[in-house]
């Protein structure tokens, strides 16, 4: 059986704790490198106990330079690191012959003007943009396949977009009538300090944040607009409530269409999609279906008082929104069947 050398860099986050999860697991990959500079000379199984008993519960952390990532022989590196410094590992790894899988924001744009407006820096590795292959893989499955660099899509922009894209594309909808509410669960936030993110401060308690413009408008406008074939631009509210992961999405649009094509839109992109679960008219997504797992549920809706179609997502901010979702990528890439290491309920 073919295993592939894997690094797992910034592995001590939520997003890298789900990606060791899934890997140490995974039929066809074996762990060679994970780094994390304030855990660095600690195993995997002394930082996260869950995992002892793991085949590379014993590899310890580094904090290390491409070289030394490179010099453990791994072949895809994951990156699960903050923006801006993903980019500079990207570069590197690249050029020592590595392919990547990034879980942060640095290549998920093609604009780096789009990248400064909404990040508030210029682009570290402009270079790259175009290359990068984004990595939502019931859209862009064939470009990920010879991929070199492959940006995995944020948490909100995959729970909005992959309801939206079968009807923008069919012109069902009204693109400039898109409107979003999302809520999140606070791993969301990822695992740091923050007095607004304790247990006091979240618990029992629901807020939007990051309004009117959440960075990930960015991405999800960008591939809007492609499936449109015109400039689309929304208003999304994101909410953080007090759950550790899970993200679900209400989006309403003017409706062109009818309600039955609707229907038949999101049937003839993603019958065949596994991770898509489609619930069909009336269906209501829940959280509690998803969580710990890369699927991903979709229902739908039409009000025919306001004209308006209802779509109504469901997902794991943490895995088809982030881990799981890269994993999937990653199966892609190196022709796995894409359940390979995912096939959890």
């Amino acid at each position: 059986m073919k295993r592939v050398k894997i690094a797992v860099i910034g592995a001590s986050g939520y997003t890298g704790l789900e990606l060791l999860r899934l890997l140490l697991t995974h039929p066809h990959a074996e762990l060679v490198c994970v780094t994390s500079r304030q855990n660095a000379g600690r195993s995997i199984g002394e930082v996260f106990p869950r995992f002892n008993g793991a085949d590379s519960a014993d590899l310890k952390f580094m904090d290390p330079s491409g070289e030394e990532i490179a010099a453990t022989g791994a072949e895809v590196a994951f990156l699960a690191l903050p923006h801006g410094v993903a980019a500079g590992y990207a570069s590197s790894l690249l050029d020592l012959g590595l392919k990547i899988i990034d879980l942060s924001a640095d290549f998920r744009l093609e604009d780096p003007a789009v990248y400064k407006e909404f990040y508030g820096d210029d682009h570290p590795a402009p270079e790259l943009l175009q290359e990068a292959v984004y990595g939502l893989p019931e859209v862009h499955r064939e470009a990920t396949k010879d991929a070199r660099l492959i940006a995995a899509p944020g948490c909100y922009p995959t729970s909005i977009s992959l309801p939206l894209i079968p009807l923008l594309r069919e012109k069902l909808i009204d693109p400039n009538s898109i409107v979003t509410c999302s809520m999140s669960g606070v791993s969301g936030a990822g695992r740091k300090a923050d007095l607004s993110l304790i247990f006091c401060e979240c618990n029992e308690s629901v807020r939007a944040y990051g309004v009117p413009k959440h960075r990930h408008l960015s991405e999800i406008e960008q591939e809007l607009s492609k499936a449109a074939e015109e400039k689309v631009v929304i208003s999304f509210t994101p909410h953080l409530v007090p759950v550790h992961n899970g993200i679900c999405s209400t989006t309403s649009a003017k409706l062109t269409g009818s309600p039955e094509q609707v229907n038949a839109a999101l049937e003839k992109a993603y019958a065949d999609e596994h991770f898509v679960r489609l619930l069909g008219k009336g269906g209501c997504a829940d959280t509690k279906n998803v969580t710990g797992t890369n699927f991903i549920d979709i229902g739908w809706n039409y009000d025919e008082r306001t004209g308006r179609v209802l779509l109504l997502s469901a997902e794991d901010n943490l895995g088809k929104g982030a881990g799981g979702q890269a994993v999937q990528n990653f199966n892609i890439l190196c022709g796995f069947s894409e359940t390979d290491g995912l096939q959890n309920f």
